[in-house]
């Protein structure tokens, strides 16, 4: 495992030098300084995408979901759509990119937060009822949010379609620096509660009796999570299916239980994933598709392996 684990620390090192150094052009300085924002935006938002996924995927016992079931993605696009419905292009700028990832990020921990207390206010509440009707609220506001889009501007809807994917090219040094600040203080507090994560893995029956104050616990990860992913969607947009492409080859490359081992290798292949994915859609396809096409397009594909799979092992 400990080579593995520096294998993927070399490959990350590697993919992320070739993104930074290759091809920089006529003005040095100035291409350093750009393509290291979109870096640091890239190893944050794979950071925060991996963490999440492994630790829901850990509290729901199933490893072809992730936190983007939660409806937090189509919360998100709600949003930037309401906005721009309500009080049109100009108020969107006048908000300013710091206002809008505030905004935008304390929306969906808010509604997160609501949501989980609902939940399980009441004793004995499963963990599938949260996904059940999480996956209603993502309906909800999708159906919502294209309602919208018929009714706004053209102009405006293409604003609308930029948000639904995300990208590295606009990334405000502030709003990064903050997500920084916020993502290391959750995983400092993340750290505290590890232990417990590798006995949830046993299922909830199990670590009950193993002594873990299991609702709290999980009150708690279900916070982290929406933290995690409401930062990370808040600062580039939606990623659909990079946590389900980074935390199954984790799995897959480590087969441990142990998530001092799964979490930091998920986290890795995030990085590999966006720095290599970035370098295509820069240098292949010269910026005409974003980041998130080429790895949707591949977790699509992989999902669909996933599923067949497990259909075979059943």
């Amino acid at each position: 495992m400990r080579k593995k684990m520096l294998f993927l620390l070399l490959l990350a090192l590697v993919f992320s030098g070739c993104y930074l150094f290759l091809f920089l052009g006529g003005n040095i300085e100035f291409a350093l300084k750009l393509r290291g924002t979109k870096w640091l935006a890239m190893l944050v938002t794979g950071v925060a995408i991996a963490v999440s996924t492994v630790v829901f995927q850990t509290i729901t016992g199933n490893r072809i979901l992730t936190p983007s079931i939660m409806g937090l993605d189509s919360l998100y696009l709600l949003f930037q759509t309401a906005l721009l419905f309500i009080f049109g292009q100009a108020v969107l700028i006048h908000v300013g990119a710091q206002l809008n990832f505030i905004l935008s990020s304390g929306l969906m921990i808010a509604f997160s937060g609501i949501f989980y207390y609902l939940l399980f206010k009441r004793e004995g509440t499963s963990i599938y009822l949260l996904l059940l009707v999480g996956i209603i609220f993502g309906t909800f506001f999708g159906s919502f949010s294209s309602f919208m889009e018929m009714l706004i501007d053209p102009n405006e809807f293409q604003i609308v379609q930029d948000k639904s994917f995300a990208g590295f090219g606009n990334v405000n040094v502030a709003v990064l620096f903050l997500s920084c600040v916020l993502i290391v203080l959750v995983l400092l507090y993340l750290f505290r509660l590890e232990k417990f994560l590798d006995v949830l893995v046993l299922g909830k029956a199990e670590a009950i009796n193993l002594g873990v104050p299991y609702n709290s616990i999980v009150k708690r990860l279900l916070i982290v999570v929406a933290v995690l992913t409401s930062i990370a969607t808040a600062l580039v947009g939606p990623i659909t299916f990079l946590g389900l492409i980074v935390a199954n080859i984790a799995y897959q490359l480590f087969p441990t239980y142990k998530h001092r081992v799964l979490i930091p290798a998920a986290a890795l292949i995030a990085i590999i994933t966006l720095t290599f994915g970035q370098v295509l859609a820069e240098r292949l396809f010269a910026f005409n598709t974003p980041i998130s096409v080429i790895i949707n397009l591949a977790g699509g594909i992989y999902f669909l392996y996933l599923l067949l799979k497990g259909r075979k092992l059943t």
